[in-house]
């Protein structure tokens, strides 16, 4: 058995993370951009699972924390306002505040909506595809593992 010549997780860092290109990626290695490109297609085609999952629990676990902390600068600024009734123009910036804060936790709502309907569309069109045809489910996975864009939302393993 021999002994690969590519440390897959300094090629995985230096394309995924670095953003390097293949050819810049086997300079770096010391061997051709063929086994670099070649060792890739089996480092991508070792699993069968979508990583989304594991980037949206991130995202939705970042985006109730910023709720939390909405929430808890939404008490002060209400406290603040029931303090001010003396002050007009403290009791305008509170409110104007709070309208803020409102509109922050919509945008916040809208977008993990957006990820958690993305993430349902994807998985529908996998589903599909691995009932129709087979083939194709396999040059969907192959194309989006290697597509740049892709690659740090999403990869098929396996």
């Amino acid at each position: 058995m021999t002994i690969p010549k590519i440390n897959d997780r300094k090629l995985l860092r230096l394309i995924d993370k670095d953003k390097m290109s293949q050819s810049a990626a086997a300079r770096q290695l010391g061997v051709s951009r063929q086994a670099v490109h070649q060792r890739l297609q089996e480092l991508r085609g070792k699993t069968t699972k979508a990583i989304v999952a594991a980037k949206i629990d991130k995202v939705v676990d970042a985006n109730f924390d910023a709720i939390k902390q909405l929430h808890d600068i939404n008490n002060r600024t209400l406290h603040l306002l029931d303090e001010a009734e003396e002050n007009p123009e403290l009791s305008l910036k509170c409110i104007s505040e709070v309208r803020n804060q409102i509109r922050l936790a919509a945008d916040i709502y809208e977008k993990m909506y957006s990820v958690q309907v993305v993430n349902d569309f994807m998985q529908t069109i996998i589903d599909v595809l691995k009932n129709v045809d087979a083939d194709a489910y396999r040059k969907f996975k192959k194309q989006v593992n290697e597509h740049r864009s892709l690659r740090s939302v999403l990869r098929f393993v396996g």
